[in-house]
């Protein structure tokens, strides 16, 4: 199976990281202890990409965290998915041979392994500088793997600290240089979501956090259920990367609900097309119609008619023709 070995470095890449696996355990039907709970053959028919079955039938994340501080990995370790992910894999104030040394153990655990992906943030210290020190590590010892990387770039609307554009800015090179694919987000356009979208008067963390987390479910779903596109992360950077350093992406995500809403309504594939095109349903608060399009994936999940897709893009692309190059 074509696996992936997830990393998650710093205080914001663990705990957008650790959102993500609660969402895609619960998407694959595997509880808190390891167990898979599901109903469904489709939730076990790849999900060695993620997940390593280990004694008992127990499923475990490839998954690695590092941090430099202890308060964010106690919180994971005491979340309801705690008890998760394996024991060995908390990296904590050590230094970078130590955590690739991990890497290399969760890559040779893997059959074959079809690259990385790493959760960070551009702006804090560990996830900018731990993080892409870490890329550059790992692409010297597995040149030949993709690197994806879901990095949290910072805003001057919402910034925690004075050196966040120092960080970022030192951070980029290294994404530029070393990574295949970059999933930007950023919370200026998670806080718009929120306060304009989902209406929620004083946002947490906790809710930008969900926001980032359905999308990384969201974007990784061709990768974990069988589908009829961008089956693995090599094939995704094929059809969306036209120059090697061109790889920033900017995710859509459609239907956009709060957490706690109750009512519940089927949304139309036209409906979706046009809400996840829609700037206001980005995660990187950066307008589309100021640029051009080079290249979309979009994903859909679900029973839905392939014709009816391809009709929606079709119809996206001649209406908005100039929008697109090629």
């Amino acid at each position: 199976m074509r696996e992936i070995v997830h990393i998650q470095a710093g205080q914001c890449g663990n705990q957008i990281g650790s959102k993500f696996w609660e969402v895609i355990s619960d998407e694959h039907g595997i509880q808190p202890d390891g167990q898979y709970k599901g109903e469904s053959d489709l939730q076990l028919e790849r999900i060695d990409v993620y997940y390593n079955e280990a004694n008992g039938g127990k499923y475990v994340p490839r998954a690695v965290l590092v941090d430099l501080e202890p308060g964010t990995m106690d919180s994971v370790r005491n979340s309801p998915y705690g008890q998760l992910f394996r024991p060995d894999n908390f990296v904590r104030a050590e230094l970078v041979d130590n955590v690739l040394d991990v890497v290399r153990k969760e890559a040779e655990g893997c059959d074959c392994l079809q690259g990385f992906q790493l959760t960070h943030s551009l702006g804090g210290g560990t996830g900018s500088g731990m993080g892409t020190l870490l890329i550059s590590k790992i692409r010297e010892e597995f040149p030949d793997r993709i690197m994806s990387s879901f990095s949290v770039v910072p805003s001057p609307k919402v910034s925690d600290t004075v050196v966040e554009p120092y960080n970022a800015t030192l951070s980029v090179h290294q994404l530029v240089e070393n990574t295949d694919e970059t999933f930007c987000i950023d919370n200026e356009a998670l806080y718009d979501i929120c306060f304009r979208t989902l209406k929620l008067q004083n946002p947490s963390y906790g809710d930008l956090n969900h926001l980032v987390s359905m999308t990384m479910s969201g974007v990784t779903t061709c990768l974990r259920f069988p589908g009829q596109l961008n089956a693995d992360l090599r094939k995704l950077a094929v059809n969306m990367v036209p120059f090697p350093r061109l790889h920033f992406f900017m995710p859509g995500f459609a239907p956009l609900s709060a957490k706690n809403l109750v009512a519940y309504r089927a949304s139309s594939v036209a409906e979706l097309t046009q809400q996840m095109f829609d700037a206001k349903n980005m995660m990187a608060a950066c307008d589309p119609r100021h640029g051009r399009y080079l290249t979309v994936a979009a994903i859909f999940r679900g029973k839905m008619s392939m014709r009816e897709v391809d009709d929606q893009m079709m119809s996206v692309q001649n209406k908005n023709s100039s929008y697109f190059v090629g």
